[in-house]
């Protein structure tokens, strides 16, 4: 799950963005609600858009979950942070609304994207959702941080076509300071995915004097080439967009005087890593 939206190149596009429920819930309701989330009946939904090429090939459904571990400097949806946040869902709800666009999804080439937030905060409800949408004959992309990994069973995995990983840093001192977390857990389960033969795209978010260091980025490029089932890197320029959400959710955000990269520093960025003979954009 990527915190920057990659500009949608063709297609329709479609946003809903799910309300809190605004509603106090009973110890009864709420354990109730615990018992479905945990078999994974139940999930919390930010948002969904439609798009095409965006999160994966073709035209694509991309569920945003909410909840997420990590505390990224440069989230555009802080909103997603916190799964009280998001609309209450069903798996049968949402795999509703998928099958919706059936015919689109399946002419494209497209299918399902989940994505948050994190969407490993909510592995039963994932797993859940992706078998639904294996059953319907889609193909799946998973976009996450990889931080939560482990979480991700080898079940669900053979229900997962595509990894979009977020790889934010190749210096674990950075990482911490761009997430607040540790870096291995991404390494770890890229290394597993590439084990698998899972097709990933490597996503690396470029914010100049935080992660666009010379010396990151070859770390994030040497890690990348070990990963024999990458097929793409996107590198992704900052951008202030999210800055709003940061304070109209009172939160404090650090990259007030950040510019974007200059165009000149992302053609470096990509550079190294098509040095490597990796697929860039």
């Amino acid at each position: 799950m990527v915190e920057l939206t990659v500009p949608v190149v063709a297609g329709s596009h479609q946003r809903a963005v799910a309300g809190t429920a605004g509603l106090e819930l009973s110890d009864a309701d709420r354990s109730v609600r615990f018992a479905q989330m945990r078999a994974g009946e139940l999930g919390s939904l930010h948002s969904w858009e439609l798009v095409t090429a965006v999160d994966g090939p073709g035209t694509r459904l991309t569920a945003f979950l909410s909840g997420c571990p990590l505390r990224c400097l440069y989230c555009h949806n802080p909103d997603t942070m916190e799964m009280r946040r998001g609309e209450p869902v069903t798996a049968e709800e949402l795999l509703g609304r998928v099958r919706r666009y059936l015919p689109v999804l399946k002419v494209t080439g497209g299918g399902l994207t989940l994505s948050g937030g994190e969407p490993l905060m909510q592995p039963a409800f994932v797993a859940r959702v992706l078998r639904g949408a294996k059953e319907m004959g889609l193909h799946t992309a998973l976009d996450t941080s990889g931080y939560l990994g482990a979480h991700c069973t080898d079940a669900m995995l053979d229900d997962v076509d595509l990894v979009l990983l977020d790889v934010k840093s190749g210096d674990p001192e950075t990482y911490r300071r761009v997430t607040g977390r540790d870096l291995q857990p991404t390494l770890d389960f890229g290394r597993r995915l590439a084990a698998r033969g899972t097709e990933i795209w490597v996503r690396f978010v470029l914010v100049p004097g935080l992660t666009d260091d010379e010396a990151n980025v070859e770390a994030v490029a040497d890690y990348v080439t070990s990963l024999a089932s990458v097929s793409r890197v996107e590198v992704l320029p900052f951008h202030q967009m999210g800055r709003d959400k940061w304070e109209s959710l009172g939160m404090r955000y650090e990259l007030d005087d950040v510019a974007a990269p200059s165009p000149e520093l992302v053609e470096r960025v990509r550079g190294q890593f098509r040095a490597r003979g990796l697929t860039t954009y």
